[in-house]
């Protein structure tokens, strides 16, 4: 009977695959798809909004509640919804809400373009620099030429506080993959596709500058999952304020920090602190290692059965949405998820943490994926 019911689960889960691997661009002008939320982001428009379902791992459509949105204050929310038959339970005309689906099935490009430029319109937070430009326009090239920068706004000459006029907002989201859990496990296998973690090209190589045993108590910036002290060290040098950071081999945290005027160590048993990366080249090697006995959790975009650790990277490899990937072998407790390889991925294009209407700005993200 069990493995009556397994075969049967394994057949709807293909019959939903091949529900939704249909593409459909269609957008859907004043209709709610109600209900079936995965969760919300904030987009300043409905083609954002229906790049993150494509990237979000299990993100089949979606709901954009434009500014003309009267019901109430949720301006600018992205709704991201997915059912197992891969269709919307239902369909509701509503003023102020644009509905869609994800492009995962039209092949969409992994980097898109995002040229659109937002009139009135405030991506508040996650600033890490400032300066004065002239216009909206110099202040989007000096954004696509810092590699940290992926959105901006821009206090235009007319802006009610005088004192910020000219003020060009650098902002900073996460374009490289982040394991959005990562525990212990027996009997799987964890890494990352080797053409993840690509960087700008330098001349220099880096060099490594780790610090075994050691920590550096608080400062924290933030704190993220990480499989190694070298992936720890990859993403402090992705962001912008980061000057150092100490990594937990226990617990697989990653503490990036911030201060320009000490940096105070410790002793510790179970940390690795280090220093970022900078104009140099760095050295992936870390990305390329099998992490046995490591689940990266959640974040599965489908699984696939197949018989070792080393082709499941592989698939991974070849696959343009898979970003990660874990593997679970014979020596797991549970023989029902015996040979699985599962691809993972998580939302990579620059996304604002909130949106807002503020007169007299200007917002918009780096031209750096645009021709």
């Amino acid at each position: 009977k069990m493995i009556t019911h397994l075969i049967f689960v394994g057949l709807l889960a293909l019959l939903s695959s091949s529900l939704s691997q249909a593409c459909n661009p269609n957008i859907l002008e004043n209709m709610d798809f109600p209900g079936n939320d995965i969760t919300f982001l904030y987009s300043p428009d409905v083609n954002h909004c229906q790049l993150l379902c494509t990237q979000h791992p299990s993100c089949l459509f979606f709901t954009f509640i434009r500014a003309d949105w009267t019901h109430d204050d949720r301006h600018f929310y992205c709704y991201l919804k997915s059912t197992p038959s891969g269709e919307p339970s239902a369909q509701t005309p509503v003023q102020g809400a644009t509905s869609g689906f994800s492009l995962k099935s039209c092949s969409p490009d992994p980097q898109p373009c995002l040229s659109e430029v937002y009139q009135n319109m405030d991506f508040p937070g996650a600033d890490y620099r400032y300066l004065f430009t002239g216009d909206h326009e110099e202040c989007q090239r000096v954004c696509t030429q810092d590699p940290a920068c992926q959105f901006f706004t821009f206090a235009q000459e007319n802006f009610s506080i005088t004192t910020i006029r000219y003020k060009c907002h650098l902002k900073f989201s996460w374009t490289v993959p982040r394991t959005p859990v990562i525990e212990r496990k027996a009997g799987v296998t964890s890494g990352f596709s080797q053409k993840m973690y690509q960087t700008q090209h330098f001349d220099k190589a880096c060099q490594r500058k780790l610090f075994p045993n050691t920590g550096i108590p608080g400062r924290d910036i933030e704190s993220l999952p990480a499989a190694s002290p070298e992936h720890c060290q990859t993403l402090c040098s992705t962001h912008p304020r980061c000057t150092y950071f100490t990594y937990n081999r226990n617990t697989f945290h990653c503490y990036l920090k911030e201060s320009t005027h000490e940096m105070v160590t410790r002793a510790s048993d179970t940390g690795t602190s280090g220093l970022p990366h900078r104009s140099c080249q760095f050295d992936n090697n870390w990305a390329r290692v099998a992490y046995e006995g490591v689940d990266f959790k959640g974040s599965d975009i489908r699984y696939e059965l197949m018989d070792d650790a080393d082709t499941c990277q592989k698939t991974c490899t070849e696959d343009p949405h898979c970003q990660f990937y874990t593997y679970v072998d014979e020596t797991f407790f549970d023989r029902s998820y015996w040979r699985h390889c599962f691809l993972k991925r998580v939302i990579t294009i620059p996304a604002p943490p909130k949106v807002i209407t503020l007169t007299n700005v200007v917002s918009g993200f780096s031209l750096k994926n645009c021709a």
